[in-house]
C-alpha cells in the first residue's frame, strides 16, 4: 500500500521548490547603487565611411558609440559646412548614429559634419564635445588649421567652452542673424582649434553666449573678435582672442516693480552720466521724493511720500534728455511692511582703527534721537559721541568718537533711535566690539614708471577677489602710496585709460572697438602686519593679450592638445573710486 505521508511531504517539498525558482526568476534586476558619478561622455568607436574619407560618395555615416546616447538641441547644435538646403537626417539606432544626407553635393568639396553639444550619454548628460566629421568628394582634403586662446578682456582669466566661430568674409553680414557652420568650442584652458579649413579670407568671432544657438545676442552674450580679416592660406596659431560685455546701443529700463515696502526700483541697460528723475502724473508725489542711484547709475530705487496714488508715471532723464517714461500702478488696499533694519561695517566685531562706525539703512531716515544711544567704553558711560547724517547719501549715518585701541566698546541703539519715511523706526540694536590695533595694518609704496607721458593709466590696488581697494589715474612716473590696508594678499592692475575719463570702456563689435586694455602684474603684492613695503613697477607699452595671470587660489588647468581624432557695460567693478 503506498506511503501516502510520504508522498504528501515529498508533493509540499516540490511546491516550495517550485514556488521559490518562480519567486527568484520573477524578481527584477536591480542596478547596483552607489559607487562614483560617470563623468565620462561616449567614445567613439568607429565611423563608417572611416573619418577624413576622399572621393566620398555615400549617402549615409554611422558613427558607432560605447554607450547609449541622446541626440540634444540638434537643430541648434548640427552643422555641415558648407551649408547645404536641405540638412542631413540625424537617427539613433541603439549605440550607432546615422546620419542620412539628404542634399547634393558639390565635386572637389571638403564637407564637415560639427555636432557641437548635440551628443551626450543617457545618464548623466556628459557630452562629447568636438564632434566632428569630415570628408571630401574630391582627391584632396582641405586641411589648413586656426588656433589660438581666448580669455576675458575684465578678468585675463582664460575662457571655457566659449564657441569660436569664422565666416568667410563674404558672408560676414550674416554675423548675429545666422549660426556659423565652422566653429568649435574652446577647452578648459581656453584653447581652441578649427580643422579641416580651406584657403580664403575670414573674420573670426567668440562668442561667450547664455543660451545655445550660436547667434550673438547684445544684451546676454559677451563677444570677441578681431577687426581685420585673416588670410588662410597656412596652418596659423595663436590667434588670441579676449571677450567682453557691449554696452547697450539703446536706453531701456529692464526691470521695474513697486517693493513690499512701497519704494520703487528701476534697473537700466546702460550706465547714465547725470541722470535725474521725475514723477510727471500726479505731480503732486514728485514733492518731497527721494531718489537714490548705485555708483554706476544704472539702478534707481525711488521713494514718495505719498502712496495713495492709483497710477504713476515717472519720467528717466539724463544729462537732461528725456529716455523713457514708465508707469505704476497699485491698488486702494495696497499694504506695505518696512523694517528699519540697521547694519555696520564692523568685520568680526572689529572696527577699523583708520574709520568710525557706519550705520546703513534701508530707508531715507528722517530723523535720528542720540538721547536713545547709549555708548560703554570698559563699562564706563560715554556721552561724547555723535550722530552724524552722511552730507549725500541719506541711507547712511556715522557714530563719531575717539575709539581707542585695546578697549571694549558696548553700542546700544534703543527702539526708535532712528525714523524713516513713514514713520518706520529700528528696533533695538546692541553691538559689543573693539578696535582694531594700528599693528595689523601695513602701507605699499609703488613707484609707477609709465610707458608714455601723453596716456592715462588706472592703477588698481585690488584684493583676491579683483575688487578695487584703492584706485589711482597717473599721466607720468609717479609714486602711489596704498596706505593702512590689512594684512593679507593683494595685487596690482593697470587699465590703458585710452580715452581719459578714468574708468575701464568695453568694445564696440559694429564700430570695429576693442575694449580698454587691462594688465595684471603676476607679482603678489602681499602687506605684513606693521609693515611698510616699497615696490617698483614699470608698465609695459602694450600688455599680452594672453596673460600669466597672478595666483588668485587658483590651480591653472593643464592646456589641451587638441589631438583627439575626429574632433571642440563698463563692469562695476572697474569704476575708478
Amino acid at each position: 500500500m503506498p506511503n501516502l505521508k510520504a508522498q504528501y511531504f515529498n508533493l509540499k517539498n516540490l511546491t516550495v521548490v517550485f514556488a521559490l525558482l518562480l519567486f527568484f526568476g520573477c524578481a527584477s534586476i536591480q542596478t547596483p547603487q552607489g559607487g562614483p558619478k560617470d563623468t565620462k561622455p561616449p567614445k567613439v568607436l568607429s565611423m563608417l565611411p572611416k573619418n577624413l574619407t576622399k572621393n566620398f560618395n555615400a549617402k549615409k555615416v554611422v558613427i558607432e558609440f560605447d554607450e547609449y546616447f541622446n541626440i540634444n538641441d540638434e537643430f541648434k547644435e548640427f552643422s555641415i559646412s558648407p551649408d547645404q538646403e536641405k540638412l542631413p537626417i540625424l537617427k539613433k539606432r541603439q549605440k550607432r548614429l546615422e546620419i542620412t544626407l539628404q542634399d547634393s553635393l558639390e565635386k572637389n568639396t571638403t564637407y564637415t559634419l560639427n555636432f557641437g553639444k548635440s551628443i551626450a550619454d543617457v545618464n548623466e548628460n556628459n557630452v562629447v564635445k568636438n564632434l566632428s566629421y569630415v570628408f571630401s568628394t574630391g582627391p584632396e582634403i582641405d586641411s589648413l588649421s586656426l588656433s589660438g586662446r581666448v580669455s576675458s578682456a575684465l578678468t585675463g582669466e582664460t575662457e571655457k567652452d566659449v564657441v569660436v566661430f569664422i565666416l568667410p568674409l563674404e558672408r560676414d553680414t550674416l554675423f548675429g542673424k545666422k549660426r556659423p557652420s565652422i566653429y568649435t568650442l574652446t577647452d578648459s584652458s581656453g584653447n581652441y582649434k578649427l580643422n579641416n579649413l580651406r584657403k580664403g579670407s575670414y573674420k573670426i568671432y567668440a562668442l561667450k553666449e547664455t543660451g545655445s544657438d550660436k547667434i550673438y545676442q547684445q544684451s546676454s552674450d559677451e563677444i570677441g573678435f578681431i577687426k581685420d580679416p585673416i588670410v588662410i592660406d597656412k596652418n596659423i596659431d595663436n590667434i588670441n582672442l579676449q571677450v567682453f560685455k557691449e554696452l547697450a546701443p539703446e536706453f531701456r529700463v529692464v526691470d521695474r516693480k513697486l517693493n513690499n515696502d512701497g519704494s520703487i526700483l528701476l534697473t537700466f541697460n546702460q550706465q547714465l552720466k547725470n541722470p535725474k528723475l521725475t514723477v510727471m502724473d500726479p505731480p503732486a508725489v514728485d514733492v518731497g521724493k527721494r531718489v537714490y542711484f548705485n555708483k554706476t547709475n544704472d539702478t534707481a530705487k525711488v521713494w514718495v511720500n505719498d502712496l495713495s496714488f492709483d497710477s504713476l508715471k515717472l519720467a528717466i532723464q539724463d544729462q537732461g534728455k528725456v529716455l523713457q517714461t514708465v508707469g505704476f500702478t497699485r491698488g486702494k488696499k495696497d499694504t506695505y511692511t518696512r523694517d528699519l533694519t540697521i547694519t555696520d561695517n564692523l568685520s568680526a566685531n572689529k572696527l577699523n582703527p583708520y574709520q568710525t562706525i557706519t550705520l546703513n539703512f534701508p530707508f531715507p531716515i528722517t530723523a535720528a534721537d542720540a538721547s536713545k544711544v547709549t555708548l560703554l567704553e570698559d563699562s564706563v558711560k560715554r556721552t561724547n559721541f555723535e550722530l552724524v547724517k552722511d552730507s549725500v547719501d541719506f541711507l547712511k549715518y556715522y557714530v563719531k568718537f575717539p575709539w581707542r585701541q585695546k578697549r571694549t566698546y558696548d553700542l546700544k541703539l534703543g527702539a526708535g533711535t532712528f525714523t524713516a519715511i513713514f514713520n518706520a523706526k529700528n528696533k533695538e540694536v546692541n553691538k559689543t566690539f573693539k578696535m582694531e590695533t594700528t599693528d595689523s595694518y601695513g602701507t605699499l609704496t609703488l613707484n609707477v614708471e609709465v610707458p608714455d607721458t601723453s596716456k592715462s593709466y588706472i592703477v588698481q590696488f585690488i584684493n583676491e577677489k579683483k575688487t578695487p581697494i584703492k584706485s589711482s589715474v597717473i599721466t607720468k612716473n609717479s609714486p602711489i602710496i596704498f596706505a593702512n590696508y590689512p594684512a593679507g594678499k593683494y595685487f596690482i592692475r593697470v587699465i590703458y585709460d585710452e580715452n581719459k575719463n578714468g574708468i575701464w570702456d568695453t568694445g564696440n563689435v559694429k564700430l570695429g572697438l576693442q575694449p580698454e586694455k587691462i594688465w595684471y602684474t603676476t607679482k603678489e603684492m602681499s602687506l605684513r602686519a606693521n609693515w611698510e613695503r616699497e615696490e617698483q613697477l614699470a608698465i609695459p607699452l602694450t600688455p599680452p593679450l594672453v596673460q600669466e595671470n597672478p595666483n588668485f587660489n587658483k590651480k591653472e588647468p593643464t592646456p589641451s592638445d587638441n589631438t583627439t581624432p575626429g574632433l571642440r557695460e563698463a563692469p562695476k567693478s572697474l569704476r575708478k573710486n
